[in-house]
């Protein structure tokens, strides 16, 4: 066994702003495996300038509300309600994490996420949150790597170390394209980020945003063992991520095929397997010459 794999179904919201689907996909997420489900937290007034928020949905088919903003807020759960989902989370025996989007989320959140809080990809820059989450928050700190260059990695990464968090931090690579094309997702980023960070770091992590369950199992050799899936009781409902997503059926597939697969990369004990020896004795004919 090489790690233990740790995989998160990324909820985000796909609740659609309904507690009772939140609940639903807790439960399923557990039912598939699943060691954590992760939500998402938005402090849409400053997170979007006046004109952001007032604007329409770039896919308006897509949209909970009149304007972008009145679509995010819609799909926002406050405070009481993380904590209900929280409550939910520990009487399900599964565990819970969130991303944070802005300093205000940061700071929220920081108080009820015990064990890790997400920064995603569209967050990785911002220096507040990295540093509040640095100086204020005891858990460990996940960050995203998608649309971010390596000059801008390098500057994350510095500006943790600085702060002596490094050895709490997982980094994770990321293709930021709901869904991605299967040759859009390059998996040797994953090698890359643990030859360059890994001894630095607590871990490495691989979160998909691809169609289907080929190509996770690749990530575990290269060095991830931390797997993030965006996760949808229908991929065809309302909204933007469900498309990115899996449902409970593949979410499961794909737990029993990294721990398979987690299984296998050992080496041999001995030389010949006890497993090998009666065959050894019935099939293998020695001949020399």
């Amino acid at each position: 066994m090489f790690k233990k794999i740790y995989l998160v179904a990324e909820i985000g919201c796909n609740h659609m702003g309904d507690l009772k689907i939140a609940k639903k996909l807790i439960d399923q997420a557990k039912q598939c495996g699943a060691d954590y489900v992760k939500f998402q937290k938005r402090d849409n007034k400053i997170l979007f300038s006046k004109k952001e928020y007032n604007s329409k949905h770039p896919v308006p088919q897509n949209s909970f509300g009149k304007t972008y903003g009145e679509h995010r807020d819609y799909l926002e759960f406050n405070l009481s309600q993380h904590k209900k989902i929280i409550s939910y989370c520990r009487k399900k025996k599964i565990k819970y994490s969130c991303s944070v989007w802005d300093i205000n989320s940061a700071k929220v959140i920081s108080h009820i996420s015990k064990d890790y809080i997400k920064v995603p990809s569209a967050t990785n820059l911002n220096f507040q949150v990295l540093d509040y989450l640095s100086k204020n928050y005891k858990g460990d700190i996940h960050i995203s790597t998608g649309m971010t260059s390596s000059n801008e990695l390098d500057q994350i990464i510095n500006f943790l170390d600085k702060r002596k968090v490094l050895k709490r931090s997982v980094l994770y690579s990321c293709t930021s394209s709901y869904p991605a094309n299967t040759n859009d997702v390059k998996l040797l980023d994953i090698l890359k980020l643990k030859q360059t960070y890994g001894k630095y770091l607590k871990a490495i992590g691989f979160s998909g945003h691809h169609r289907g369950l080929s190509i996770d199992n690749a990530a575990i050799p290269l060095g991830a063992n931390w797997f993030e899936r965006h996760f949808t009781f229908d991929r065809t409902a309302k909204g933007t991520d469900h498309a990115a997503s899996l449902e409970a059926e593949g979410l499961k597939k794909l737990r029993g095929r990294l721990d398979e697969t987690n299984q296998t990369l050992n080496y041999k004990p001995s030389q010949i397997l006890k497993n090998e020896k009666f065959q050894r004795n019935y099939l293998k004919k020695i001949v020399r010459i």
